[in-house]
């Protein structure tokens, strides 16, 4: 890992007939982790795909470490790779499986690699079990072992957190300081805003194919948490505390249905803090309070609208 290693969209789309997974999307990525954000189904995968080489971009140009990532199997020398599906053959123990890779680097010494990479993994104790009978998670750390076995100077992964348990998901995120710390370029996918932000600094936000948002971490949820919220209220008396809740800055309108309130609040922590306050000076018990919005799809439908 000595020379800085960068991955380089520029205007890049893929598109299968008539349905457009990934839509002009520039982006440059180098050493640190990267999150790449996005709900089920944006495009997340087929633009790692794209940057593994194994999807040919319909319209752009994607560079790995200055070279053409499709159809180079030289870009493999620089990177490393856990895809989303799990390919894995339970007949063959971790260590098989993880000697294999070495082997197929081309790697002098494939033993010592492969036993270097399941440490890393905290594997050596279980490398001689098959992955038949490893948990989801166990087949995970196997698949990243793998991934690591030539000590790549670009990782990617794609939901690389799936069946880990927490200590398993700890220590992952650990590696991956460790890695972005002497140079490595990490960028992995997750639907979860959480796992994000205890690894990445960094995030890149993909919605319907698109780039929304692109940046420091804070910046974007920032924009996330201080967008407008939806609620539905129920209470003891709904039009009294309609009439109170009109008069805080924090909420900018409030409808008076069959089933309860409708409010809209622009700051979301200021109006949390705020109801239960009006709540007890009006005399009032609430019953119900229920986000009607917060679906990682409307969150991100309004970055794409930002």
């Amino acid at each position: 890992m000595n020379a800085p290693s960068i991955v380089e969209l520029r205007r890049v789309s893929r598109w299968y007939g008539n349905v457009v997974a990934v839509n002009d999307v520039t982006m440059t990525l180098g050493p640190g982790v990267t999150g790449l954000l996005g709900p089920n189904g944006a495009g997340k995968t087929t633009l790692l795909h794209m940057m593994a080489g194994f999807l040919a971009p319909s319209r752009g140009e994607l560079t790995v470490c200055g070279q053409p990532a499709w159809r180079n199997p030289d870009v493999y020398r620089t990177l490393g790779l856990v895809a989303d599906r799990e390919a894995v053959h339970g007949f063959l123990t971790a260590w098989e499986f993880v000697l294999a890779s070495a082997r197929m680097h081309g790697l002098t010494q494939p033993e010592q690699a492969a036993r270097r990479a399941l440490a890393h993994m905290e594997m050596l104790d279980t490398q001689h079990r098959r992955l038949g009978t490893f948990s989801k998670g166990m087949r995970q750390r196997t698949r990243v072992a793998a991934a690591l076995v030539h000590q790549p100077e670009v990782l990617i992964l794609d939901e690389p957190f799936n069946g880990m348990d927490p200590r398993q998901r700890m220590h992952m995120m650990g590696l991956l300081h460790r890695m972005a710390d002497e140079g490595a370029t990490v960028l992995f996918s997750s639907h979860i805003l959480e796992e994000v932000e205890q690894v990445s600094g960094t995030v890149q936000v993909i919605v319907a194919g698109r780039l929304a948002a692109s940046g420091d971490y804070r910046t974007i949820r920032r924009l996330m948490t201080h967008r407008p919220h939806v609620f539905t209220i129920r209470s003891t008396d709904d039009r009294r505390l309609a009439v109170a809740l009109m008069g805080q800055p924090a909420v900018a309108g409030v409808d008076v249905g069959p089933s309860g309130l409708t409010v809209r609040a622009g700051d979301y922590g200021a109006f949390a803090r705020a109801l239960p306050k009006i709540a007890v000076r009006e005399g009032l018990r609430v019953q119900q309070v229920t986000p009607s919005d917060e679906s990682l799809e409307s969150v991100f439908a309004y970055l794409v609208a930002s």
